[in-house]
């Protein structure tokens, strides 16, 4: 684990929380809150042409305070770290999108959830990062409370907090057929979004660089691999216009979503091996659940609460325990 200094956090008297593993939660919360802002913005854009204007959005906030320091990082680490962005966040999250539709969310994020096992495993035959036995039953406890959560709530926020939501044909009483293409999909994000953590993990431990610097980068990378695919992204407002203005919101889902949510991932994975952070951040839909009762009335049920208790078990392994990095 990095050698950071630990934040005590006056909610758990029994942990003292390190740097990494705060950043982790905090962007896990970040992607919650935007979430349920994107929810509340009326589009017409198509997932990936939202995709590519939050990230170009992102990208102009962001390059000027990246720019205003010193790029130390080696040639092979700026490489490393846009191929993170085109395969973890064009490719990755272009991929979880498409799944969603044919899945719907139960069933994409129930598949989603093996995300922090599967980037432990490539983590340690990529990066030679093992963890403890305690912090895989930590990881093990996490993907658990996901498939709970997956399982028991019709609407989770999902992966970056851009707002694709869809119904699920997989509600109690009916008995469909799970589409295959909807299935290979789906692993085809999980993979992608692991092989990006485990990246920019790479990248973060070639040389100096920081997070900012490293959520910039990504995201301009993922935003010039998505320039092909979004077609032409309507400038104008069609009549009849909306009520209420929708900039201040989409601003503020970028922000939190997308240049923080991003530039705290990075935190995390320069300090915790991939397999904890990722397990870490993919606490996501089970901090919706308390958001969601109160801002919408959405009671989460015994199951909900279940998963909570889990994940909060799972999240107390990997953060208490010392990481063997």
């Amino acid at each position: 684990m990095s050698s950071l200094p630990p934040i005590p956090l006056p909610f758990f008297p029994l942990f003292s929380f390190p740097l990494p593993a705060t950043a982790a939660l905090l962007a896990a919360l970040c992607w919650t809150l935007a979430s349920l802002l994107w929810r509340r913005l009326p589009t017409s854009l198509s997932a990936v042409q939202l995709n590519l204007l939050k990230n170009l959005l992102a990208v102009a906030l962001q390059l000027p305070f990246a720019f205003s320091q010193a790029w130390q990082l080696p040639p092979q680490g700026l490489l490393l770290l846009a191929c993170s962005g085109v395969v973890g966040i064009a490719l990755g999250d272009s991929l979880f999108f498409a799944a969603l539709r044919r899945l719907g969310t139960r069933r994409a994020l129930t598949i989603d959830a093996g995300g922090p096992a599967f980037t432990t495993l490539a983590g340690a035959v990529l990066l030679r990062e093992w963890p403890g036995p305690a912090q895989v039953g930590g990881i093990a406890l996490i993907s658990l409370a996901v498939v709970l959560v997956a399982r028991g709530a019709a609407q989770v926020p999902s992966g970056d907090g851009s707002g694709a939501r869809d119904g699920d044909p997989s509600s109690p009483g009916q008995v469909a057929r799970l589409p295959i293409g909807g299935v290979l999909l789906a692993l085809g994000a999980l993979v992608c979004g692991s092989l990006g953590a485990l990246l920019s993990r790479a990248a973060l431990l070639s040389g100096p660089i920081s997070p900012l610097q490293a959520a910039t980068l990504r995201l301009a990378a993922a935003s010039l691999a998505l320039l092909p695919l979004a077609g032409r992204i309507p400038l104008r407002v069609p009549r009849p216009r909306p009520a209420r203005r929708r900039w201040p919101l989409l601003l503020l889902a970028t922000l939190l979503g997308t240049s923080a949510g991003i530039v705290l991932q990075q935190v995390a994975l320069a300090g915790l091996s991939g397999g904890l952070a990722v397990a870490l951040m993919s606490t996501a839909p089970v901090m919706a659940l308390p958001l969601a009762w109160w801002l919408e009335g959405d009671r989460p049920g015994w199951r909900g609460l279940f998963a909570a208790i889990v994940a909060l078990a799972g999240v107390s392994l990997v953060v208490r325990l010392p990481s063997p990095l």
